[in-house]
Parts: C-alpha cells; sequence; structure tokens
C-alpha cells in the first residue's frame, strides 16, 4: 500500500523546491528575503521545512516570481461533471418496475 508523505515530509520538500529555485536565480537568502519583505529567519524556515505562514510563502513566492505554482493547487476542471456522467459503462439491467 503506498502510503501519502507526511504534512512535515511536504513541507521539507517544498523547501528545497524554494532553495533550488532561489539558486537558480542566483540569489542569496538575504538578498530574496529582502525583496519578499520577509524576516531572514523565516525565510530560512521555510527553506529548511520547519513550517512557516501561508503569508511568508506566497511573498516569497511572489520575490521569486512563481506565482504560478498556486495554479497546481486548484487546476480548473477539464471535464465538467455532466460530461463524466455521459461517458460512463452504459447500463447492464434495467431496474424493477414499480408495482
Amino acid at each position: 500500500m503506498i502510503t501519502a508523505p507526511s504534512t512535515e515530509e511536504l513541507e521539507v520538500r517544498l523547501g528545497e523546491q524554494l532553495r533550488a529555485l532561489r539558486l537558480r536565480r542566483n540569489l542569496d537568502q538575504q538578498t530574496l528575503a529582502a525583496n519578499a519583505g520577509v524576516a531572514l529567519s523565516a525565510l530560512k524556515n521555510v527553506e529548511s521545512g520547519k513550517g512557516s505562514t501561508v503569508k511568508t510563502l506566497l511573498k516569497v513566492l511572489r520575490a521569486l516570481e512563481r506565482l504560478d505554482w498556486l495554479s497546481t493547487l486548484s487546476p480548473a476542471a477539464s471535464i465538467s461533471p455532466l460530461q463524466l456522467l455521459k461517458t460512463q459503462r452504459p447500463r447492464q439491467r434495467a431496474s424493477r418496475a414499480p408495482r
């Protein structure tokens, strides 16, 4: 059985991705923290997976010009629920008629 990663593991992964993006942009932590308007310790917490506020995360994403990451949290539905109903298997049996 496949188990979902824990919240702590997800925080670490997100922090690693943010750190990698910061390094690809050739920014040090102090510069990014200043550009994002957050404390250096808050940025270090985000990158190390020690937790953060949503506000800090959003500020860091904005400073890294990656607010588009948020669109992956709730992608637009590509198929409407009505279309899904129409594509279900055809009925194999009829139900009993009421008496």
